[in-house]
């Protein structure tokens, strides 16, 4: 059966999926769906395969056994857009070079018009000449936003894309996301609960050797969500026990 938004941004299908390193499984058989046009987190500890699988799915990996597809049935190849802990712009390039750089790279022809405008949503209208250097963690990551939205692919992968910035720079880009990420079907990785609770629609946790997948867990209200919603705080505490758990297993 095909999602009804199929033509934008289908789910994505994890069927039996396992991962070997050295004779030993990172994680095997794992059977999960992330929701069509909905904000999903996995949420688990440093080295547990968080990263493995989201290359996985971006088709930087390959995997020993199972299935990794859209619900629609086409390709996930050219419909992924990849957003990494470290935003990866180019120091020679200003930084509008930066956000259509795919374009460059594809011999494509350079929309300049919108990525002034992707700029202007993410706050960073005055930086379209700078050069990375001269810019604050937080701008870089800005950066690298308007350059995923430049793509307009239809899945988002995330992998601790704010996980370097300060307190506030982060809950910041947390909006910036949230607002101009939706529709889009995205998976954010974090090994921080309180992002989790703050971002996700759908969160299920990695967790475990080999690591299993538990949840998927909901949270009330839309995100973002406040810090100081009752349902935010109690849903990091739990999420919070959980992780605590499986490490002592």
């Amino acid at each position: 059966m095909k999602d009804k938004t199929s033509n934008s941004a289908p789910a994505l299908i994890l069927e039996g999926v396992s991962l070997q390193y050295q004779q030993k499984y990172i994680f095997r058989n794992l059977n999960t769906r992330f929701p069509a046009a909905q904000f999903s987190v996995l949420l688990g500890s440093s080295g547990v395969g968080k990263s493995s699988l989201l290359r996985m799915i971006a088709g930087l990996q390959n995997y020993n056994a199972g299935s990794i597809h859209a619900t629609d049935g086409q390709s996930l190849s050219n419909r992924i857009s990849y957003m990494g802990q470290q935003d990866f712009l180019l120091p020679w390039a200003k930084v509008i070079q930066n956000v259509m750089i795919g374009s460059h790279l594809r011999g494509e022809k350079r929309n300049r018009s919108l990525a002034e405008h992707l700029l202007e949503q993410v706050g960073l209208s005055d930086q379209c000449n700078a050069y990375p250097q001269s810019l604050s963690g937080g701008m870089r990551q800005r950066v690298a936003l308007a350059r995923v939205l430049y793509e307009n692919r239809p899945i988002i992968l995330m992998d601790e894309p704010f996980s370097a910035l300060d307190t506030v720079t982060r809950t910041r880009m947390q909006d910036f996301t949230v607002a101009l990420l939706r529709g889009k079907t995205v998976l954010l990785i974090t090994h921080d609960p309180f992002e989790a609770c703050r971002m996700g629609e759908h969160i299920q946790v990695l967790a475990g050797q080999p690591a299993e997948l538990y949840g998927p867990i909901a949270i009330k209200g839309a995100i973002p969500r406040h810090a100081d919603a009752i349902e935010t705080q109690q849903a990091q505490s739990e999420l919070l026990a959980l992780l605590l758990r499986k490490a002592e297993q």
